[in-house]
C-alpha cells in the first residue's frame, strides 16, 4: 500500500477533475515521503493506516471532497514528522497545514515528551474541531478499534478504549445530526465497538 499508484487508485483521483487530480497526486506523493520507515506498533507500515482512513471516509462515509480526501491521508503526517510542516505548506497551502495542526496533539507540535496533562489538553482540543476534521478523526477511530486487536500493548488498548468511551463515542453522538457522513460515522464508530465489547467478553 505504500506506492504511489495505489494511494491514487485508494483516493479515487481519476474521478476528481483538475486541478483536484493534481493536487491529489502532490498529497500522494508527500505521504508516501513522510510516512516513508515509520511503522506503527502492530509491525505494519505506518502508510497502510492513512490509507485505510481514506478507505473509510471513501466508502463508508460517503465522502466525495477531494480536500476532504487528502486532510485524511494526511491526518497523522505532523504527529509522525512535526518538520514535515514547512514541506505540506510550501506544496499544499498554508490552510491546509492549519487544519492538520488543530488535529493534531500539541505534544506532537511542539517535539516533546508527552506529560500527565497532555492527554486532557488533547481530548479538549478535539472537542474544538470543525465538523470536517471531527469526521477525519472518527474515521481514524474506526481503523484504530479495528486494528486494536494486534496491538501487543495491553496499556495503549486501555487508553485507546478510554479515550473513545470518554470523547470520541459521546462526540460522535453529539455530531451525528449535521451531516449524513457524520451520521454514518456515529452508526459504524458505535457498531464497531459494540462488536468490540462482545469479543472481549
Amino acid at each position: 500500500m505504500t506506492s504511489t499508484p495505489t494511494l491514487k487508485d485508494e483516493l479515487g483521483f481519476k474521478d476528481w477533475p483538475e486541478p483536484e487530480r493534481a493536487r491529489g497526486r502532490l498529497a500522494a506523493t508527500l505521504a508516501t515521503t513522510i510516512y516513508a520507515g515509520h511503522v506503527r506498533d502492530q509491525g505494519s507500515p505506518y502508510i497502510n493506516h492513512p490509507v485505510r482512513v481514506v478507505t473509510v471516509l471513501k466508502d463508508e462515509l460517503k465522502v466525495t471532497d477531494p480536500e476532504l480526501l487528502i486532510l485524511g491521508l494526511l491526518h497523522d503526517a505532523l504527529e509522525i514528522a512535526p518538520a514535515a510542516e514547512r514541506l505540506i505548506a510550501s506544496n499544499l497551502g498554508p490552510a491546509l497545514t492549519q487544519r492538520l495542526r488543530s488535529m493534531t496533539p500539541d505534544h506532537r507540535l511542539e517535539q516533546r515528551p508527552k506529560q500527565p496533562w497532555d492527554s486532557d489538553v488533547w481530548h479538549n482540543k478535539i472537542r474544538c474541531l470543525g465538523p470536517e476534521e471531527l469526521l477525519v478523526r472518527l474515521a481514524d477511530r474506526i481503523d484504530n478499534l479495528r486494528d486494536l486487536r494486534h496491538s501487543p500493548d495491553p496499556a495503549r488498548r486501555a487508553r485507546f478504549l478510554d479515550g473513545l468511551t470518554s470523547t470520541y463515542l459521546p462526540l460522535a453522538e453529539a455530531s451525528r445530526e449535521v451531516s449524513a457522513s457524520l451520521q454514518a460515522a456515529y452508526e459504524v464508530l458505535h457498531a464497531e465497538y459494540r462488536q468490540h465489547a462482545e469479543a472481549d467478553r
